[in-house]
């Protein structure tokens, strides 16, 4: 059992595997919480769903098409965030018009493209067993990035996750911290697009986090349980998708999914038997 273990592991896109597995499971735990808390599950989506007019208008360029989308994500966080602020529109139809027109852009430069239309599946969906060492040394700078600004300016951001109103009265710097976490969520949500692809990067960022706000509510531990729950999740869903043979995106997040679905039962089962103890 362990010479197989150990022959799994030998190879080196596997090798590659856990490394990204373990850094996504850190970025992915930072932002994710901070998103699940702060309830920005929709404005992630647009983001994310708004990258693939970058990835269309990289690839009529010819330049590396995760370059477009870290443009186009970055820019269209920049913009949400502000807007959001200045209440200028309002935040849902802002976010709406954003993601509809991200995708737009994306699949009309991607048909003027001459010549043969990519395959837009790894992009879509992701496969986190292709990642090469590039992916590798910007998951690990992004990972770093996000865990060095969480440690110098983790009570801020916990204010302004829970409460940004009282953040302002406490002379908090809630605009600063508003557009940096924003920049992350969008550098998060592209550098992720190798391993489980746009349509289902917002449950990678989402699922961890709320299965670990089901064991606990206070911050700093849904961040540590959201780790370990990404962690596992990837390692099960690559082995899932190995022996299936199936796309690796896919049974990452059925694996995350299953896990929630296990965990609110578990929790509804004790909360019955808690009831009818004090019945």
């Amino acid at each position: 059992m362990i010479n197989a273990f150990t022959q799994f592991f030998h190879y080196s896109f596997i090798q590659n595997v856990a490394i990204a597995a373990v850094l996504l499971s850190i970025i992915t735990a930072l932002i994710g919480s901070y998103i699940v808390v702060r309830r920005l599950v929709f404005l992630s989506g647009g983001i994310t769903h708004s990258s693939f007019g970058g990835i269309g208008i990289a690839w009529y360029l010819g330049l590396n098409p995760i370059l477009g989308a870290v443009v186009f994500s970055v820019l269209s966080a920049i913009g949400l965030e502000y807007l959001s602020q200045g209440k200028t529109l309002r935040e849902d139809s802002a976010i709406g018009m954003l993601w509809s027109f991200g995708m737009a852009i994306g699949i009309l430069f991607v048909f003027l493209t001459p010549g043969y239309a990519p395959n837009l599946m790894s992009y879509l969906f992701g496969s986190i067993i292709t990642i090469s060492k590039t992916d590798i040394l910007l998951l690990l700078i992004l990972a770093l990035l996000t865990l060095l600004f969480f440690l110098l300016f983790y009570y801020p951001i916990l204010f302004v996750a829970f409460d940004s109103d009282f953040a302002k009265t406490q002379n908090i710097p809630v605009k600063f911290i508003g557009y940096s976490l924003s920049i992350l969520i969008a550098l998060s949500i592209v550098f992720a697009i190798r391993a489980v692809g746009i349509i289902l990067i917002i449950s990678l960022l989402t699922i961890p986090a709320n299965i670990a706000n089901a064991f606990t509510h206070r911050f700093k531990n849904i961040i540590l349980i959201s780790m370990l729950v990404s962690f596992v999740s990837i390692i099960l869903g690559i082995v899932v998708s190995f022996k299936l043979n199936v796309p690796s995106g896919a049974t990452i997040i059925i694996t995350m999914m299953v896990s929630y679905l296990i965990v609110k039962a578990i929790k509804l089962v004790k909360h019955k038997i808690a009831i009818s103890r004090v019945a």
